[in-house]
């Protein structure tokens, strides 16, 4: 029976349409015919060559429009070797692949558990279901959790935890080069995580009967700090630019990197989160890696003092992440920003 099937993955093999319980009401579908091409309004693309060098104040002032004009930008000459991008997505793909029984032992429907494999977004809260399997894992520290991880494919652990720990670096010296854009000293933000978190996500996005119908994942802001996204060759992600969803398409060995809710929170409103979103198509399927970097659960997030004045006051209170991370999770993607409970009134 199709019904006792509890990952999309394994739903599809047995139906040939979309089931009513992915179905978005009319006024919240995808409406594919209305989405610019990525050419007309395409990201920017930052070659972080020379970060280090001559080039470093040309790219600290890339990163500071491409932070407050658009939310979202791609790297490349980025540090992370393309044997491990290479064998991320394929890993990923040889995880999916495995038979249900074997994929199943990984599975769970509590967003608290650190590593966890399950679909949509949160079983447990949501109306509409959305067209994913996911497999969450936590990744920092990385001996923490690993050996959570699972053992099949037998490289599983050794070949994502030496991706993790890569794009971790990646990450901090983003932070670094961001929190320079902002004026502040280059630590700022890295001291502002505590003990800091990292998690990953391996999407898996099945070939759907009708696209129109449904979502990868609908419109939402991500509620963690900074996002490091690798995607395969289909596209699938679109970002909000100027109120028109605009498709990014994959650009080989880059890394899309998009602002989170808790850096527009540190930055006081100069750096925005933005809406985006993961549309499917019935003729391929489609594998995305996100990193989430994040404060740890008992950072008190603020905007930085730097950042608030008399003509730009604070626009919002304090408030540690755990008490923001669980009402994320509760509330499940809406379209309004999480954002808006922790509003200064």
């Amino acid at each position: 029976m199709a019904t006792a099937k509890l990952l999309l993955t394994d739903l599809i093999s047995v139906v040939d349409h979309v089931p009513s319980n992915y179905i978005r009401p009319i006024s919240d579908r995808p409406n594919l015919a209305d989405v610019q091409a990525s050419s007309e309004g395409s990201i920017p693309l930052i070659d972080l060559q020379g970060l280090n060098g001559p080039n470093h104040s040309d790219i600290i002032q890339q990163i500071a429009q491409a932070c407050q004009n658009d939310s979202f930008f791609q790297v490349k000459n980025h540090g992370v070797p393309e044997e491990l991008i290479d064998g991320m997505l394929n890993i990923a793909r040889e995880f999916f692949s495995l038979p249900e029984s074997e994929r199943m032992k990984m599975y769970s429907d509590d967003p608290s558990k650190t590593t966890r494999l399950s679909t949509s977004f949160n079983v447990k809260t949501e109306k509409t279901a959305n067209w994913r399997d996911f497999l969450r894992l936590h990744c920092y520290p990385l001996e923490d959790y690993v050996h959570e991880w699972p053992s099949n494919p037998p490289s599983f652990r050794e070949e994502v935890g030496e991706y993790c720990t890569n794009v971790r670096g990646l990450v901090l010296k983003l932070l670094e080069a961001i929190s320079e854009s902002l004026g502040l000293q280059k630590d700022y933000i890295v001291k502002a995580l505590g003990k800091q978190a990292q998690h990953m996500a391996l999407n898996y996005y099945p070939p759907c009967p009708e696209p129109a119908l449904t979502y990868g994942l609908p419109g939402h802001t991500d509620g963690n700090l900074i996002t490091i996204l690798l995607q395969d060759d289909v596209p699938g992600l679109q970002v909000l630019r100027k109120g028109k969803w605009v498709a990014v398409n994959p650009i080989p060995n880059t890394f899309i990197v998009n602002i989170g809710d808790q850096m527009q929170v540190i930055s006081n409103d100069r750096y925005k989160s933005v809406l985006h979103r993961a549309v499917v198509n019935c003729n391929k399927e489609i594998i995305s890696v996100p990193t989430f970097y994040s404060p740890s659960p008992d950072a008190l997030i603020c905007p930085a003092k730097e950042l608030v004045s008399h003509d730009q006051p604070a626009m919002y209170r304090n408030f540690t992440y755990s008490e923001f991370y669980s009402k994320f999770w509760d509330r499940g993607l809406a379209k309004e920003c999480c954002l808006d409970l922790f509003k200064q009134n």
